[in-house]
C-alpha cells in the first residue's frame, strides 16, 4: 500500500508561494522493505524508466525527462539524482546489516543445545546483541558520517534548486506592461 506524504498546511502553503509553478508533487511512500526494513519513497518528479521492450539504447534515458524544459536546470537534475542515489545507499547499507545481523542470530540460536531452557536463550541473544553492536559501531558510524555528509550535500543541492527558481517566482508575480 502506498501512503502519500502530507506536508503541513503551514509548509504546504509557504511551499506553494515559493514554488515556481502551480503544480504540486505528491511522493509516495511504498510498503517497508521485509528486510532491509526501509520504506522506499516514490518520487513523483522522477520519470518513470522506459519499458525494457523499448530500451535499446548505451546511454541510461531514465535519466533525462522527456520535456527539456522542466529539466533545464542542471542543479535540480544533478540533486534528482544524487537523492537517488542516497536512498540506494541507504538501501544496501540496512538490507546488508540486517541480512548480517539475522544470519548470525540463526548461527548463535542453532549453536544452543536443544534443551537449553528460554533464560538461557536470553542469555546468550543479549551476549550477542552485545557483542553486534560492539562488532558493528565502526561501520555503523562511518555510514552515519557518509550519510550525513550526502544528505547535507543534497539539502544545499536543494536550496540552489530553490534559488534558481527565485527569478522566475518573481518574474512571475510582476506583470510588465506591454510595450507596442
Amino acid at each position: 500500500m502506498l501512503v502519500p506524504l502530507r506536508p503541513s498546511s503551514l509548509s504546504r502553503c509557504r511551499s506553494r508561494l515559493l514554488h515556481g509553478s502551480a503544480k504540486t508533487l505528491r511522493h509516495l511512500v511504498g510498503p517497508p522493505d521485509p528486510i532491509s526494513h526501509l520504506r522506499p519513497i516514490i518520487y513523483d518528479d522522477v520519470s518513470s524508466p522506459p519499458t525494457p521492450a523499448v530500451v535499446y539504447h548505451p546511454y541510461s534515458l531514465q535519466e533525462f525527462d522527456p520535456v527539456p524544459a522542466r529539466n533545464s536546470n542542471t542543479y535540480e537534475m544533478q540533486w534528482k539524482l544524487q537523492r537517488q542515489q542516497l536512498d540506494e545507499l541507504s538501501q544496501n547499507f540496512w538490507l546488508d546489516s540486517n541480512t548480517r545481523f539475522e544470519s548470525a542470530k540463526e548461527s548463535v540460536l542453532a549453536s544452543l543445545p536443544a534443551s537449553c531452557t528460554p533464560l538461557d536463550k536470553e542469555n546468550a541473544l543479549s551476549e550477542f546483541y552485545k557483542q553486534w553492536l560492539l562488532q558493528e559501531s565502526e561501520r555503523v558510524d562511518e555510514y552515519s558520517k557518509i550519510w550525513r555528509a550526502r544528505n547535507w550535500a543534497n539539502i544545499v543541492l536543494a536550496a540552489r534548486v530553490k534559488y534558481s527558481r527565485f527569478p522566475s517566482l518573481i518574474t512571475g508575480l510582476i506583470k510588465f506592461p506591454r510595450q507596442s
